[in-house]
């Protein structure tokens, strides 16, 4: 729950610095990630998700992927809650609804399950983690370049934040297979693929996540990255480390239910605030709208 709180507070923090830092670049990435570190407030967000991501690897380490996610899933009514409360932001009733859907919709997936703990949690087959891997890698990839399309340059942000989600889950899987036994050495965890598909996965998904701040609106892409990340990691549970996908047919009905209810509900969210929206009556894009926003509110700071 601590780690829920955390990172929505760190994700709102992130985008505050990130409008502040220049362009994500690139053809220079370090350059890029020495100027968003340069801003006070994505550093403190940043510093966030780093305790955030201990708690959440520690729960990893004792709890099947799936129930940990459930947990997780109830930071989307804490990011809508601090969003309006402390940030600024306003959200529409859609989106309000489409945050309290798709958190009820995770929770079910993950609590109704018969999910394991310790390190029976942590067993998987190789040949599902490879797959299951190599497809959110290509998915992730595929929406990354999709935003350099013109038609597509409206959503961008939505875009890389839902690549930046699923290229978090390719990290969070390698690093359940990685911490989920107690006994794996030192020289195991260094020696192991795993760690450096981890590096790799959460390297990409920096970037993607950063550059999103930047030009989509905070609440809908910090969302989207949420229920990406959130909606791809139960899956992985099932299909990589054998959670059970229900007991009987009532339970798998349930389940299926769920994941619809995710999906559908997901499509609520990225809508612009009313703020963004009486603020830009010209039709002008949510990107450009979200810039404004934030101009005005550095302005006012």
């Amino acid at each position: 729950g601590l780690s829920a709180l955390v990172t929505q507070v760190g994700f709102l923090l992130r985008h505050r610095g990130a409008v502040e830092a220049p362009d994500v670049d690139t053809r220079h990435l370090l350059h890029s990630a020495v100027e968003l570190f340069r801003s006070k407030w994505w550093t403190i967000g940043y510093a966030l998700a780093v305790v955030a991501y201990l708690l959440h690897v520690g729960a990893l380490a004792f709890a099947a992927m799936s129930l940990v996610q459930a947990v997780l899933a109830g930071g989307l009514v804490v990011l809508g809650v601090v969003a309006e409360r402390f940030f600024g932001f306003e959200l529409q009733r859609r989106q309000w609804l489409g945050i309290t859907l798709t958190a009820i919709g995770l929770a079910l997936l993950a609590v109704t399950g018969e999910a394991r703990s310790g390190q029976n949690s942590a067993d998987y087959s190789v040949a599902a983690m490879l797959g299951f891997e190599a497809a959110l890698a290509a998915l992730g990839a595929a929406l990354i370049v999709c935003c350099r399309h013109e038609r597509a340059k409206t959503h961008a942000g939505i875009l890389l934040g839902l690549a930046a989600g699923l290229l978090f889950t390719i990290t969070h899987v390698a690093v359940k297979a990685l911490t989920g036994k107690l006994d794996t050495s030192v020289v195991e965890v260094l020696a192991s693929p795993y760690l450096y598909v981890a590096i790799l996965g959460g390297v990409v998904a920096f970037f993607a996540s950063a550059r999103s701040l930047q030009i989509g609106p905070a609440v809908p892409v910090i969302a989207v990255t949420s229920i990406a990340g959130n909606a791809s990691a139960i899956p992985a549970g099932i299909v990589v480390f054998g959670d059970p996908l229900g007991s009987d047919a009532f339970e798998i009905a349930v389940r299926t239910f769920a994941f619809l209810l995710v999906i559908a509900a997901a499509a609520l969210i990225p809508a612009p605030t009313r703020a963004a929206a009486s603020a830009a009556g010209d039709g002008a894009p949510e990107q450009d709208q979200a810039h404004d926003r934030d101009d005005r509110r550095k302005e006012r700071d």
